[in-house]
C-alpha cells in the first residue's frame, strides 16, 4: 500500500474511533489551513468535554459554555480556546454562528436526553455536526448552496453512526439517541435499553431497530458523499472519502457482530487498514 493510502487509513480509523465528524488536520489538508482545523477541533472538543466530561451539575455546564459563548464575540476572549481560535476566524473570514450552533447543541446536551422523533434527532444534528462541516467547506472555499445540502447529510450520517456505535455508553450517561416514536413503533420501551445494558446484549427486536437506524445513517452517507465530493478540492475529496469509508467500517462491524452494540462497540484497528482501503477506492472520486 502507498504511504498516502496508509495516511488516508489511518485518518479513518481517527475519525471513526474517536468521534470525529470532520476532517482533521491531516497531511492531506493544505498545510495553510491545518492551524485552522485544529483550532476549530480543540474549540469543538473543548465545548462537548464541557457538555459530558466530569461529574459538574448541569447549572455549572451551561455557565461554563454560556461563557465560551460570550468568548467567540468578545474582543479579548478569556478561555485559551476561543483566543486561540480567533485569528483563524479574522483570517480565514468565518462567520462565528456555525460555532454558536455547536454550543446549542451542547447545552442541548445538558438539558435533553431524550428526542421525540427523527425530525427532532436530525435539527440536533444539524447543530451538533453540520456546523463543523461549513467551518471546513468554507476553509477550503467551498461552501455555496450546492455543497450545503451535501455537507449535511455527510455531517448527520457521521452524527447518527456515532448514535448507534455509541448506543451501550450513552445509555449508562442517561442518554438516548434512538428517536421514542421509532422505539415506540417497533414494540420497545427504554426498559428494554435498560435491559441490554444490564444483560450485555440486546433482544432481537432491540436488534432490528438498531439495523433500521444504522441502514439510515449509511443511506445517508452514501447520497452525501457522492453528491459532495465532485463539488470540493480534491485534497478535500480524498479526506472525506477517508471519514466515510471510516463510518462505513463500523457500520460493517456493527452488522457482523449481529447489530448489538451492547454486546461490544464496534471500532476500528490496524486490521481494518485493507478493508478500509478497499471502502475508499469504492467511494466515487
Amino acid at each position: 500500500m502507498k504511504p498516502t493510502q496508509t495516511r488516508r487509513i489511518t485518518l479513518a480509523i481517527n475519525a471513526a474511533g474517536h468521534y470525529e465528524n470532520f476532517p482533521v488536520a491531516s497531511m492531506l489538508v493544505p498545510a495553510p489551513l491545518r492551524p485552522a482545523i485544529t483550532a476549530v477541533y480543540r474549540f469543538a472538543r473543548h465545548a462537548d468535554d464541557l457538555a459530558d466530561e466530569g461529574d459538574a451539575p448541569a447549572p455549572v455546564r451551561l455557565a461554563a459554555l454560556d461563557a465560551l459563548a460570550a468568548d467567540l464575540r468578545a474582543p479579548a476572549p478569556l478561555a485559551p480556546v476561543v483566543a486561540e481560535l480567533h485569528p483563524h476566524l479574522r483570517a480565514h473570514g468565518l462567520p462565528v454562528e456555525p460555532f454558536e450552533a455547536l454550543l446549542s447543541a451542547f447545552r442541548q446536551d445538558v438539558t435533553s436526553s431524550r428526542q421525540p422523533d427523527f425530525a427532532s434527532l436530525a435539527h440536533y444534528c444539524s447543530r451538533s455536526a453540520d456546523p463543523v462541516g461549513e467551518i471546513v467547506l468554507r476553509l477550503f472555499g467551498a461552501w455555496h448552496a450546492g455543497t450545503r445540502v451535501a455537507s449535511s447529510q455527510v455531517c448527520t450520517a457521521l452524527q447518527l453512526i456515532n448514535f448507534v456505535q455509541d448506543l451501550a455508553p450513552d445509555w449508562r450517561r442517561g442518554r438516548l439517541y434512538v428517536p421514542l416514536d421509532e422505539l415506540a413503533a417497533a414494540g420497545l420501551s427504554e426498559r428494554d435499553n435498560a435491559a441490554a445494558s444490564a444483560a450485555g446484549r440486546a433482544s432481537a427486536p432491540l436488534r432490528a431497530l438498531v439495523r433500521a437506524q444504522a441502514a439510515r445513517a449509511r443511506a445517508m452517507l452514501c447520497a452525501g458523499v457522492r453528491a459532495l465530493v465532485p463539488q470540493v478540492p480534491r485534497r478535500l475529496g480524498w479526506e472525506l472519502r477517508a471519514v466515510a469509508a471510516g463510518g462505513l467500517r463500523i457500520l460493517d462491524r456493527l452488522a457482523r457482530q449481529g447489530d448489538d452494540p451492547f454486546a461490544a462497540r464496534p471500532s476500528l484497528g490496524w486490521r481494518d487498514a485493507a478493508p478500509l482501503a478497499a471502502l475508499w477506492w469504492r467511494i466515487p472520486a
